[in-house]
C-alpha cells in the first residue's frame, strides 16, 4: 500500500511539476511580446529622430522633426500595443478572417468580398491631397518599423494571440487606414437593417396600420404614407419567415439597436461659468478588450494634438489642440438604400435598368479556408452597387423570385477623402476652418461637434444622397432598382447638410436625437438613435445657467432614465397601491412589493439599486407580449424595449391599444391586464436568475459590462484572464449610456457604451480630462491592458496635457526612433 502511495504521489507531483513548467513556458512565450517603452532603436523610412514619451497611464507623446515622422511614431506606437487588434481589423475588412479562423468566419468573409470595401479603399488613396498621402506612407512605415523589430528580435511574434492563431502579418500599406475607416462605416451603418427589417413586419402584419406603432417615427412634422412592400413586390409571400442567422463571431456588422450611438455638448463663452468654451464627447461602441480607443499626443508643426485615435488610423478622432476641440456623434444619414434588381429570365447575367436590360458586372474571388477547401465566389455588382444573396440581413425574406437585392451606400465610393478631411481637422484652427475642411468627409456620416476659443458649431458631415422626390419609399423600404426615380442622384451639396453655429442659447448638443425637421429629401433621416436621452440633456442643459467643466462630467456620468419616468406612470397606473393584502410568498405579494419599490423610485439607473432591474425585466416582459402573437417569428428581431412604441399602446394613440389584445384568445384582454402580466412574468425571470429578495437585487449584477476578447474571450480558462467584466450604472436610455445586449440568458449585459470620454475645457486647456474603457495595450499581460477600467468605471479621468514637461516628469518610458 505504501508502494502505491509513493508513486500516487509521484505521480501527482509529476503533473504539478509539468503543469507548472507549460504554465512557465506559456507566460514566457506570450511575455516576450511586451513592448519595451525604452529604448533606443534604429529603423527604416524615417528621416529624423523620433521620441515617444509615454506618461503614467501609458498615453504616447509623440516627437518628431517634420509632420510624418510624428505619424511614423504612431504607427510604431499602434503596433507596439495593438498589434493582433489591426491585424484582425485589416483581415476583416479584406474578407480574410476563415484564412485563420476557419468555417466560422466564412459568412463575413463572403459579405466584406461582395462589398469590396478594400479595394475601393486602396483605390481612394490616390485621391487624397498630398500631406495626407504623406502621412499615410509614414504611419505604415512606422507599422511595419514594429514588425521588422519583431520579426528581428523574436519579439513572441508581436502578440499572445498570433500563436494560438499564427499566421502571416502582410507589411501595413497606406491604402489599409483607409479601409479602417470604411470598416467603421460597416460598424456604424443600420439603414440596410432597418429598410429590410420594415419590410419584413409589414408584410408579417394583418393591420398596415400598426406598423406606424412598432417601428414608430420620431416625433415631429408627419411623412407622407408609404405603399406598403406587398404593393411593390405582390408575389412575396405574405408573412416572411425567419431566414437562418448568421453567426456574430467577429462580425463587424451591428445588430439592430447598436449601429453606432454617443453624445457630444458644448458651451459658448457665454454659458461657461470661466469664461472659455466647453466640449463633452463620448462617442458609444461595442464593448471588448481591448477597447477601439486609443489615446495619443501628436506634436504637428501647427502645434500639439491630443484625444482619441483608432490603432490603424493617423488621426486623432475626437480630441484637442490648443486651438479647437472636436467631437463626433453617429449622425444616423440615411446613407444606405437596398434595391430589388429584375433579373432578366431569359439570361441570368443580365438585370432590368430603366434603359433595359445590362450586364452585372462579376469577377471571381477566392476564399481561403483554415483546414478546408478554398470556395470561389462570383462577385456581382449593378448600377446601384454590389449585389447581396438573400442569405445576408434576411434579404431572402423579401426578395421575389427572379430577382436580387444590390445596395447603395456612401461608403462604397472609391474616392473616398474621409482621412483627408480628419487629417485637415487636427490642423483647424477656428470652428469655420473645421467645418470647411469637413467638406472632404465621406463615410460613415458623423455630426461633428466642434469648438474654438470663441464660438461652438455642429455639423453634419458625410456624403447625403441625393435621392428624386417621387421615390417610392423615401428610402425606408427596399424598391425597385429598374425605375429611376429610385435610384440615387448623386450627392447633395455640401451646404445642405445642417450646420448649427453660434446659438443664441449658447449650448450645442447631440445625442443621436432628431436634429432638423425638413421635408424629403433634405429630411436626413426617418430612422434616429436617440428619443429619449435628448430630454434629460435639455434638462441639465437648462437647469444652470453657467456650466463647468464638472458640470458636463456630471451631465456625462448621469443615469437618471427620462423613460423610466414616463413609462412607468402609464403602464402602472391602474395597478400602484391596488389589491388585497396578500400572503408572503405568493406572487400578488410580489408584485406590491415589487410596485411600492417602483412607485418611490426617481428613475436612477444606480447599480446598487433594485428597482431598475424590475422595471427592466418589466418593460421587456411587457413589450414581449405585446408583440408575441401579432409578429410570431419576428417579434425576436425587436430585442431592445421601443419606449414610443409603449407610449403609444398605453396612450391609444391612434388606435394603438389594439396591440394590448391577443388575438388567438377569446377574451378581450385590456392594456391594464397585458401590464399586470408581464409584471407577473418578470417577477417570475427574476426569481429564477437572482433571487425572490427584491430589495436585495442589484441592477449591477444584471448590467455588467463585457468588455470581452473578441477571440480568447470564450477559451476556457484563458477568458477569465482576458475578459474584463464590471458592474454599471445607466442603461439604454440614460445619458451614461450602456446598451443591453437584449438576448441570452443575460439579456441586460452592458454591451455597448462610450468606450472614450473626453471633457476639453478651453478656459483651461490643460485641465481638460479623459478616459478609455480599458487601457491602452492589447496585451492581456501588460499592467496597461486594463488599468483604466475601474476609473472608467467608476466615472473618474484622466489629465489630457499638452505639458510636455509633465508627461515626462513621470514617463513609464521614452522610447527613442532613430533613422537607419
Amino acid at each position: 500500500m505504501g508502494v502505491v502511495f509513493r508513486w500516487l504521489m509521484r505521480i501527482a507531483s509529476g503533473l504539478v511539476l509539468l503543469t507548472l513548467a507549460a504554465i512557465g513556458l506559456v507566460y514566457f512565450l506570450a511575455s516576450q511580446s511586451l513592448p519595451d517603452y525604452d529604448q533606443t532603436l534604429q529603423v527604416k523610412g524615417l528621416n529624423a529622430p523620433v521620441e515617444i514619451v509615454r506618461d503614467t497611464a501609458n498615453v504616447p507623446h509623440i516627437l518628431g522633426q517634420t509632420d510624418p515622422d510624428v505619424f511614423f511614431g504612431l504607427g510604431y506606437a499602434h503596433a507596439q500595443d495593438r498589434l493582433w487588434q489591426m491585424t484582425v481589423m485589416r483581415r476583416t475588412v479584406q474578407g480574410r478572417l476563415s484564412e485563420v479562423f476557419g468555417q466560422r468566419t466564412v459568412h463575413i468573409d463572403k459579405l466584406m468580398r461582395r462589398l469590396d470595401l478594400y479595394g475601393l479603399a486602396h483605390q481612394s488613396f490616390e485621391v487624397q491631397d498630398d500631406y495626407t498621402k504623406a502621412a499615410l506612407r509614414a504611419y505604415a512605415a512606422g507599422v511595419n518599423a514594429r514588425l521588422d523589430e519583431i520579426n528581428e528580435n523574436a519579439l513572441g511574434r508581436g502578440a499572445p494571440e498570433m500563436f494560438l492563431f499564427n499566421a502571416p502579418v502582410a507589411p501595413w500599406q497606406p491604402g489599409d487606414s483607409i479601409a479602417m475607416i470604411k470598416l467603421m462605416a460597416v460598424q456604424l451603418s443600420g439603414h440596410l437593417q432597418d429598410e429590410v427589417l420594415r419590410a419584413r413586419t409589414s408584410l408579417m402584419l394583418n393591420d398596415p396600420q400598426r406598423l406606424s406603432d412598432i417601428l414608430p417615427d420620431v416625433p415631429g412634422a408627419g411623412i407622407a404614407a408609404l405603399p406598403e412592400y406587398a404593393a411593390l413586390f405582390p408575389n412575396l409571400p405574405r408573412y416572411a419567415a425567419n431566414s437562418e442567422p448568421a453567426a456574430s463571431w467577429l462580425n463587424p456588422v451591428p445588430q439592430r439597436g447598436l449601429a453606432g450611438a454617443s453624445n457630444a455638448w458644448s458651451a459658448a463663452p457665454s454659458r461657461s461659468a470661466t469664461g472659455g468654451t466647453l466640449l463633452a464627447n463620448d462617442p458609444h461602441l461595442g464593448l471588448t478588450a481591448p477597447g477601439i480607443w486609443y489615446l495619443a499626443r501628436l506634436e504637428l508643426a501647427k502645434g500639439g494634438v491630443i484625444g482619441a485615435t483608432i490603432p490603424g488610423i493617423p488621426a486623432v478622432m475626437s480630441g484637442r489642440s490648443d486651438r479647437l476641440g472636436w467631437g463626433l456623434t453617429s449622425s444616423y444619414l440615411d446613407d444606405q438604400d437596398v434595391h430589388i434588381e429584375r433579373v432578366n429570365p431569359d439570361n441570368p447575367e443580365e438585370y432590368l435598368t430603366p434603359e433595359g436590360f445590362k450586364s452585372f458586372k462579376s469577377r471571381p474571388s477566392i476564399i481561403e479556408i483554415k483546414d478546408a477547401p478554398p470556395i470561389t465566389l462570383t462577385l456581382r455588382w449593378t448600377e446601384n452597387g454590389p449585389v447581396l444573396p438573400g442569405t445576408h440581413f434576411n434579404l431572402e425574406t423579401i426578395t421575389p423570385p427572379g430577382h436580387v437585392a444590390s445596395l447603395s451606400w456612401t461608403a462604397l465610393s472609391p474616392r473616398d477623402t474621409s482621412i483627408s478631411a480628419s487629417m485637415a481637422l487636427m490642423n483647424a484652427d477656428t470652428v469655420r476652418e473645421a467645418i470647411e475642411a469637413a467638406e472632404l468627409f465621406i463615410a460613415p456620416s458623423q455630426n461633428l461637434s466642434v469648438v474654438d476659443k470663441t464660438t461652438v458649431g455642429m455639423k453634419l458631415i458625410g456624403a447625403m444622397p441625393s435621392r428624386d422626390l417621387n421615390n417610392q419609399s423615401r428610402g425606408r423600404i427596399p424598391t425597385p432598382g429598374w425605375i429611376a426615380a429610385n435610384r440615387w442622384q448623386g450627392r447633395l451639396p455640401y451646404s445642405d447638410n445642417p450646420e448649427f453655429v453660434a446659438p443664441a442659447g449658447g449650448v450645442l448638443g447631440n445625442t443621436n436625437n432628431k436634429i432638423i425637421d425638413r421635408p424629403f429629401p433634405l429630411h436626413v433621416s426617418y430612422e434616429w438613435g436617440d428619443t429619449q436621452r435628448v430630454h434629460r440633456w435639455e434638462f441639465l442643459m437648462q437647469s444652470r445657467e453657467v456650466h463647468t467643466r464638472d458640470s458636463f462630467i456630471e451631465a456625462q456620468l448621469d443615469t437618471v432614465s427620462f423613460t423610466a419616468r414616463s413609462l412607468l406612470p402609464l403602464i402602472g397606473a391602474d395597478l400602484w397601491f391596488t389589491g388585497e393584502a396578500a400572503p408572503e410568498g405568493t406572487p400578488e405579494r410580489q408584485r406590491q412589493i415589487a410596485l411600492t419599490l417602483l412607485a418611490e423610485w426617481n428613475g436612477e439607473m444606480n447599480e446598487h439599486l433594485p428597482e431598475p432591474l424590475i422595471y427592466a425585466a418589466w418593460v421587456r416582459a411587457l413589450q414581449k407580449r405585446l408583440i408575441a402573437d401579432d409578429l410570431g417569428p419576428l417579434a425576436k428581431e425587436f430585442k431592445h424595449v421601443e419606449p414610443l412604441f409603449i407610449e403609444r399602446v398605453f396612450r391609444d394613440i391612434d388606435g394603438a391599444s389594439a396591440w394590448c389584445d391577443v388575438r388567438q384568445s377569446a377574451p378581450v384582454e385590456s392594456c391594464t391586464d397585458m401590464a399586470r402580466l408581464a409584471l407577473d412574468d418578470a417577477l417570475v425571470w427574476i426569481s429564477e436568475r437572482y433571487g425572490s429578495q427584491l430589495e436585495s437585487l442589484r441592477w449591477g449584477d444584471a448590467h455588467q459590462a463585457t468588455h470581452d476578447h473578441p477571440v480568447l474571450g470564450e477559451v476556457p480558462v484563458l477568458r477569465y484572464f482576458v475578459n474584463i467584466r464590471q458592474s454599471t450604472s445607466g442603461g439604454d436610455n440614460t445619458l451614461q449610456r450602456g446598451r443591453t445586449s437584449g438576448e441570452g440568458p443575460d439579456p441586460f449585459q452592458n454591451v455597448h457604451g462610450a468606450g472614450y470620454r473626453g471633457v476639453y475645457d478651453f478656459a483651461d486647456p490643460d485641465s481638460s480630462v479623459f478616459i478609455t474603457a480599458t487601457g491602452q495595450s492589447g496585451h492581456f499581460l501588460s499592467r496597461y491592458y486594463d488599468d483604466q477600467a475601474q476609473l472608467w468605471r467608476r466615472g473618474e479621468y484622466i489629465p489630457m496635457s499638452l505639458d510636455l514637461d509633465l508627461a515626462r516628469a513621470a514617463a513609464v518610458g521614452t522610447t527613442r526612433l532613430m533613422p537607419q
